[in-house]
């Protein structure tokens, strides 16, 4: 997720449109009551459909009929539709006030009630039509298979097949990129090389591209066997995956600048597209299928995000052309055949809170065992983020070392079978708009995470320090609100306890869903995943386009991460130097009363002083390409590690011998290539790609929602002279970007990597002579063995 940048956030939506567009309030759907005979009208009409047999034969396999929280969903659907029709169309309306409402605006009870009508799942309407496809395994051939969960800490079948292909199509893209000839390159000796993209909203998204497109111009691209992504960096993964884009990155960066001058929740665009054929049916499948195939399942703020960002992001410039193929996560195996394409990880987390659970077993009575107190402690010391990955082949959790064919998503499953029954009718796998909601919903986060982001504006008001004081003396609670439910996808292992790790919480098992939310929450960087036992990764790039990248310091937070899992090989330290207090800052605070020894004052200042005298020698900042190699070795002592040292630093320096040598020791672990988006003066401009939306149609934006002044003078940032820091169509929140800001971006973000291509080809070359010398020190190993007799030819 990142830290958002609160100051810059702006409400997007017009303030005329909010009473009328209340698709966000479906969130909340006790907000306002319908009236009675709206839903008298409505329950008839289910119960008339229920009734009738001629209309339950439209519906293949919708024999149970509709129960009653099936009823309950559909009527909430229209109850909401309802009120758009009734707010908008209302005729009291002061003149003064009627004239301040958009043009589009009026056009929305018509809109709402055709709507209304085609998710009414009538005989005939749009919704009927989706469930009777979703019975058709012509069209979703997944329906017909039987899935089970796989219990096994070991990567799928189907990934251990894809990285033998992979390596050999690395072999030739090696060759090239390091130039060597293709005969001297043994496929043992191709690293492993992983690329991932940060969170960060639209900003990760655009940024990302830009970088990935930098490194596929370079040659590396085609050597990588993984990317990984969190929020805005899984869409990118998504776009370049699908028939839009055709794995295309200058493709997707035309298709970026088509479709991101509108706001994705501007109500005129975002409704045409889901009444108005193919894109309504494209757009809504997933959304029936899941509120009729998954009994107890509930739509959310989550469900529409993901509906908006698909009827943004997925649907190409000319919208006949939508494919229904880009909606399953499972056909992007079929990019990955033959081994041509890295295999794409997306991510998402789940908060586990165990005391809360224990609390709400005991009804909220005080535990025989703890006080009050001492739950609150270990509720801020135990929870923690499970994390899921989802990849073309699996959706899989380490933690729980069990995971679920892809397309197997969005069914019920109990004691590690999938679960079929009148109730549970076979559907097909969960489309993609509904995990690109749960991928990138940063808005899901705790109190606490609010209270963070907004902590930095509020510092400077009188009173700041007893109130900041008070927060931060609650912290324990805070950490375990979500003012907005993540979302939620079937629980895969119900009914497995037995059969999994003892470290399972017991909550996993006592719940029907699992809620998912952005894995920013826990790492804005997919780190994670990449280190998992199996994937034997040797270099990890990393593009980070978080905000406020210095104060976060994602790398760092993978250090405890390993060191509970086990992981080898991770560079202890990487990341931002830490801030360290000053030599002044620590005489000032010794001046204020307290009680401190003479010793502890002693110490503090010769801490000071010694920090002052390391940072001046050493720089504390980070420039556009770092790089860090863990090790292998194992360590005696229980003390903390010292951090890994920064290689090829100063970048100026030309003999980077001393760095070289690390990579290549034998005991040389996991080589990190770090680069943030930050800003870069050298950056040179970029001329904007031919295939440019219509000017007119993003200023029909900028009269809504634009951060220019003038609608007729965009703003065209040159990619020298923007920060990701300061400026604010940068901020996480902010959903509209017109080709100008799109070009000064990518140029940004592929300025910055061309600044280190030479210090990346470097590393890859010491990772590969290490891996070299390593395979053949073993082949002489053996060789010498079998002569002496101890292994038998």
């Amino acid at each position: 997720m990142g830290a958002a940048r609160v100051a810059n956030l702006r409400w997007t939506v017009p303030p005329a449109a909010l009473a009328a567009y209340t698709v966000g309030d479906w969130a909340q759907p006790n907000r306002r009551k319908a009236r009675s005979e709206q839903e008298a009208s409505f329950t008839t009409g289910l119960a008339r459909y229920d009734s009738n047999p001629e209309s339950r034969s439209h519906s293949s396999g919708s024999n149970a009929g509709h129960n009653s929280e099936d009823q309950s969903v559909w009527l909430k659907i229209s109850q909401k539709l309802d009120e758009v029709k009734h707010t908008v169309g209302s005729t009291d309306l002061g003149g003064n006030i009627s004239n301040y409402i958009p043009g589009w605006a009026r056009l929305l009870p018509a809109t709402a009630q055709k709507l209304q009508r085609e998710l009414s799942l009538a005989p005939g309407s749009l919704a009927d039509e989706i469930w009777r496809d979703a019975h058709d395994p012509e069209l979703n051939p997944e329906i017909t298979r039987d899935a089970r969960v796989r219990v096994s800490g070991d990567l799928c079948a189907e990934e251990q097949a894809f990285r033998k292909k992979r390596q050999q199509h690395a072999v030739q893209a090696l060759s090239s990129y390091l130039d060597i000839p293709v005969e001297d390159i043994h496929p043992d000796d191709v690293p492993v090389i992983a690329m991932c993209g940060s969170g960060g909203g639209l900003r990760a998204l655009v940024a990302g591209t830009g970088s990935y497109l930098a490194a596929q111009e370079a040659g590396l691209w085609d050597c990588v066997t993984y990317t990984a992504g969190v929020s805005g960096s899984c869409w990118l993964q998504t776009l370049y995956h699908s028939s839009i884009t055709g794995r295309s990155f200058h493709k997707l960066v035309d298709h970026l600048k088509n479709r991101l001058g509108v706001h994705i929740a501007f109500p005129p665009a975002a409704l045409n597209l889901l009444t108005t054929a193919p894109t309504n049916k494209y757009l809504l499948s997933g959304f029936v299928e899941k509120l009729k195939g998954d009994p107890g399942a509930d739509f959310g703020l989550v469900d529409i995000y993901g509906l908006l960002l698909a009827a943004r992001l997925m649907v190409p410039r000319g919208e006949l052309g939508v494919s229904d193929s880009d909606l399953k996560l499972s056909t992007q195996a079929v990019n990955l055949s033959d081994g041509a394409h890295p295999l794409p990880i997306y991510t998402a987390v789940r908060h586990e809170i165990p005391l809360l659970e224990e609390e709400e077993n005991n009804d909220g009575a005080q535990s025989d065992k703890k006080t009050t107190e001492q739950l609150m402690h270990d509720a801020k010391a135990e929870a923690w983020f499970q994390w899921f990955e989802f990849t073309p082949y699996e959706f899989f959790c380490e933690e729980l070392n069990a995971g679920i064919p892809t397309w197997a998503l969005g069914r019920h499953f109990d004691g590690g079978h999938s679960v079929l029954s009148p109730e549970n009718p076979p559907i097909p796998e969960l489309r993609v708009p509904g995990l690109m909601g749960i991928w990138g919903s940063a808005f899901c986060a705790t109190l606490s995470h609010y209270y963070k982001e907004i902590r930095p504006l509020v510092k400077g008001l009188a009173g700041f320090a007893g109130i900041d004081s008070l927060i931060q003396g609650k912290n324990q609670d805070l950490v375990r609100v979500h003012p907005i439910d993540p979302g939620a996808i079937p629980n895969f292992v119900a009914g497995m306890k037995d059969q999994l790790p003892a470290s399972c919480p017991e909550s996993i098992f006592q719940s029907s869903h699992l809620n998912l939310m952005d894995a920013g929450m826990s790492n804005n960087l997919p780190i994670y995943p990449l280190i998992r036992p199996g994937r034997d990764i040797d270099v990890i790039v990393a593009f980070d386009a978080s905000a406020d990248i210095k104060q976060e310091n994602w790398l760092s937070v993978v250090d405890g991460y390993a060191r509970q899992r086990g992981i080898k090989g991770w560079p202890v330290g990487a990341g931002w130097p830490r801030e360290v207090e000053s030599l002044e800052d620590a005489k000032k605070a010794l001046r204020e009363p307290q009680n401190m020894t003479h010793e502890k004052a002693n110490k503090k200042i010769a801490d000071a002083q010694s920090h002052q005298d390391q940072s001046s020698e050493n720089d504390t900042d980070l420039g556009y390409c770092n790089v860090w190699v863990g090790t292998l070795e194992e360590r005696i002592s229980e003390k903390e590690p010292p951090p890994s040292k920064r290689l090829f630093y100063p970048e100026h320096i030309e003999d980077q011998s001393e760095s070289e040598f690390h990579l290549m020791r034998p005991d040389a672990g996991i080589a990190v290539i770090y680069f943030p988006l930050i800003p870069n003066p050298e950056a040179p401009d970029l001329p904007p790609a031919p295939e440019v939306r219509p000017r007119a149609a993003v200023h029909s934006m900028n009269r809504d929602y634009s951060q220019t002044k003038d609608p007729e003078q965009p703003l065209a940032p040159h990619a020298n002279s923007i920060d990701p820091e300061k400026d604010d169509f940068l901020s996480t929140w902010n959903f509209i970007y017109t080709p100008e800001q799109i070009d000064s971006v990518v140029g940004l973000a592929k300025a910055n990597f061309n600044k280190g291509h030479k210090q990346t080809r470097r590393v890859v070359r010491a990772v590969y002579e290490r891996k070299k010398s390593d395979r053949l020190r073993r082949e002489d190993e053996e060789s010498r063995k079998r002569m002496e007799g101890f292994v038998p030819l």
